[in-house]
């Protein structure tokens, strides 16, 4: 199989060794703000923890901090938060920290492989390029990985939104190339599902976003097939792809 797909850090490092390209979906809300922020002109360092670790790693990458959604400020508005990285002010460099989609990239990025974040804004170009590029064949495997969210206990909790994206870039594969069983049935979820828009806002991270105060996110995430901007991490950064 030359087109696989998995959940979380766990089976990103699992596959990344195997895979030339390792596409990261986190559609509430990493990979949807990489793809906001980069469009803007900035470059996106992704960085694990949200702690003091991550102001000194953007102190030395000479980068802006985001902060948690609910510590943004007139004077600091950088957060995960899509909406607020496309109001705010646009700074060259930006440390996005985040416990799944950052994490799944540092993993496959590890491995070696290349890394592009995709979500459901940008999903046919992602798609496009990686076809282009001859990703998913046997001498350039491809993995997608969902990220998934995290229960009280820091397991897995499989995400709705994130299989949904997934399986968007994978159906764009499905006619003609190898893909896994778990990557086929991600692909036939987006195929069949009507109204996607529909399923962010009612999936249980959507109505977590609006519970927080937050449902301008969900919108933008449902801005679905709007971006022709492909982010790829490069030394350290995700940043638009020549």
């Amino acid at each position: 199989m030359t087109v696989s797909f998995g959940w979380g850090p766990v089976e990103a490092r699992a596959l990344a060794p195997a895979a030339a390209c390792v596409v990261v979906v986190d559609v509430l809300s990493f990979t949807t703000a990489v793809g906001v922020a980069v469009e803007g002109g900035t470059a996106v360092l992704p960085y694990r923890w949200r702690d003091a670790t991550a102001a000194a790693y953007a102190r030395e990458k000479d980068a802006v901090l985001a902060v948690g959604r609910s510590e943004a400020t007139p004077a600091h508005p950088w957060t995960l938060s899509p909406a607020a990285l496309r109001a705010a002010p646009r700074p060259p460099r930006l440390v996005l920290p985040s416990p799944n989609g950052s994490t799944i990239a540092a993993e496959a990025a590890s491995g070696g492989a290349r890394v592009v974040a995709a979500s459901l804004r940008n999903h046919s170009a992602v798609a496009r390029r990686l076809a282009d590029r001859g990703y998913g064949t046997a001498d350039r495997p491809l993995a997608v990985i969902a990220s998934g969210e995290r229960w009280p206990d820091g397991s897995l909790r499989p995400a709705l939104e994130d299989l949904l994206g997934a399986g968007a870039v994978l159906s764009a594969f499905v006619r003609t190339h190898t893909l896994t069983p778990e990557a086929t049935a991600a692909a036939t979820l987006w195929d069949a599902t009507e109204d996607p828009v529909a399923v962010l806002h009612g999936c249980d991270s959507g109505r977590e976003l609006y519970e927080y105060g937050f449902p301008q996110d969900v919108a933008v995430a449902a801005e679905i097939d709007t971006s022709a901007v492909v982010p790829v991490l490069v030394e350290g950064a995700f940043q638009e792809a020549p």
